[in-house]
C-alpha cells in the first residue's frame, strides 16, 4: 500500500477529524470528495506533516512517517491558493524547493527544465506570476512540486482558481501524470472532478469518511442520502414497506405506491432513483413489472444533456430527458403525464448523519 492512515484523529476547536483509516494503492488516483468544512484539507495537512495528529498513524510505503518532518516525507502538496512567490520568476519559483537540497546547479537547472517541459510552461520561465492566467499558475505550482520528485502528490482543490474553459486541460494533464505512474490524492467538492479523474473515491462528511470505492460503486450504490445527493440524485421517497404473497411494495406519506423487487425490507426506509432512470410519457410504459404513476408537469429546466422535468404526482419526481426526446414529445408545463420506471431502479439507502442538512 502506497499511503495508509490508521485511525487518524485531530481536534480543531469545535471540529474533529475522527479515526480516518484511508488506503491509497500505488498508481491510484484517489479523490476525496466533500463539502467545505468536511475536513479534507486538514487531512492533507496531517498526511504531509504540516500538523500533527491527536492520535493515529500515517504510513508511506510501509514506513511510519507520523512524526517525520514535512521535508523528509517525500510527499508533494499543491495548496489551493498555489502560494507562488510574486517577486520571483517562474523559473525561480520552480527552483525554490531545491535550494536546501544537496544538488549541483546543473542538477537543479535540469530538474527545472524537465518539470517545465512536463507542464508545458518552458516559454513562461522568465515571466512573473502576476502575468499568468489561472491555468498557467496552476501548472507552475505543479511543476514546483514535481521538481522535488515526490513519492506521492497531494492536491488541494486544484481547479479552484482555474477558469471553466481551462479545466479540461488541467484534467488531461493530471490524468497523464497518473498514467505515467504518479500516485495522486486529490481533494475537491466537485462531483464532476471525481467522475472524470478518480480510480477510487472517498466521500467525507463531518470529519469522517462515510463511503469509499470506485466511482461506479460510490455513485451507483450510495450508502446514504448524503452520498446520493452528492451523486446528483434528486428523487428521494420515505416509504413504509409492505410484503405479502412473495411481493413487495412501498407506500409514501403522499400515498404513492411503488412496486419493488422481491427481497427482505425493513418496516420503513428511504428509496432513491436516478433521474435518468425515470421515463416520461403520455401513455405509460408497458409491462406488469413497471411502475406507472400519473402526475402533472410542474417545471421544465434546460440541463447539460437536455432537460430536467419535474412532475407533481403528490410526490415530486425528477426526470432527465434528451433534446431529441423533447423534440419528439414537446412536453409543456401543466400537462398530464405518466412517470415510469422499473422496480429494480429503486434503491434503499440509509438516512445518513445530520438530517437537518437534507
Amino acid at each position: 500500500m502506497m499511503l495508509r492512515t490508521d485511525k487518524l484523529s485531530k481536534r480543531l476547536g469545535s471540529f474533529s477529524l475522527r479515526e480516518i483509516s484511508l488506503e491509497v494503492a500505488r498508481g491510484d488516483y484517489y479523490v476525496l470528495l466533500g463539502r467545505s468544512g468536511a475536513g479534507k484539507t486538514q487531512l492533507l495537512e496531517l498526511i504531509c506533516g504540516l500538523t500533527s495528529p491527536g492520535s493515529g498513524r500515517v504510513f508511506l510505503e510501509g514506513e511510519d512517517i507520523t512524526w517525520k518532518k514535512p521535508q523528509e516525507r517525500g510527499i508533494g502538496l499543491v495548496f489551493q491558493d498555489l502560494a507562488l512567490f510574486p517577486h520571483y520568476s517562474v523559473k525561480d519559483n520552480i527552483m525554490y524547493p531545491l535550494r536546501m537540497r544537496d544538488l549541483t546547479l546543473k542538477e537543479r537547472v535540469d530538474r527545472v527544465q524537465h518539470a517545465a517541459a512536463e507542464m508545458n510552461i518552458t516559454d513562461l520561465l522568465l515571466r512573473k506570476p502576476d502575468t499568468l492566467s489561472g491555468g498557467e499558475k496552476q501548472r507552475v505550482a505543479l511543476a514546483r512540486t514535481l521538481v522535488t520528485e515526490p513519492r506521492i502528490l497531494l492536491l488541494d482543490e486544484p481547479m479552484a482558481s482555474v477558469d471553466a474553459s481551462l479545466k479540461d486541460n488541467i484534467r488531461r494533464m493530471l490524468r497523464r501524470l497518473n498514467r505515467n505512474g504518479l500516485t495522486i490524492v486529490h481533494v475537491t467538492h466537485d462531483f464532476g472532478e471525481a467522475i472524470s479523474l478518480a480510480t477510487r473515491v472517498g466521500v467525507m462528511h463531518n470529519g469522517r469518511i462515510i463511503q469509499e470505492g470506485t466511482p461506479a460503486e460510490v455513485f451507483n450504490q450510495p450508502v446514504n442520502r448524503f452520498v446520493a445527493r452528492y451523486a446528483g440524485i434528486k428523487n428521494f421517497f420515505r416509504v413504509t414497506f409492505i410484503t405479502s404473497y412473495n411481493r413487495a411494495s412501498g407506500i409514501t406519506e403522499k400515498r404513492t405506491r411503488f412496486r419493488l423487487p422481491k427481497g427482505i425490507y425493513p418496516s420503513a426506509g428511504l428509496l432513491i432513483i436516478g433521474s435518468s432512470e425515470v421515463l416520461l410519457s403520455r401513455q405509460g410504459a408497458a409491462g406488469i413489472q413497471i411502475n406507472n404513476i400519473h402526475g402533472v408537469i410542474d417545471d421544465i429546466v434546460p440541463s447539460p444533456t437536455g432537460y430536467e422535468i419535474t412532475v407533481n404526482a403528490g410526490d415530486y419526481f425528477y426526470a432527465d430527458i434528451t433534446h431529441r426526446e423533447m423534440e419528439e414529445n414537446n412536453f409543456v408545463t401543466g400537462e398530464k403525464v405518466i412517470v415510469s420506471f422499473r422496480p429494480e431502479s429503486l434503491r434503499l439507502v440509509g438516512e445518513g448523519e445530520d438530517k437537518k442538512e437534507y
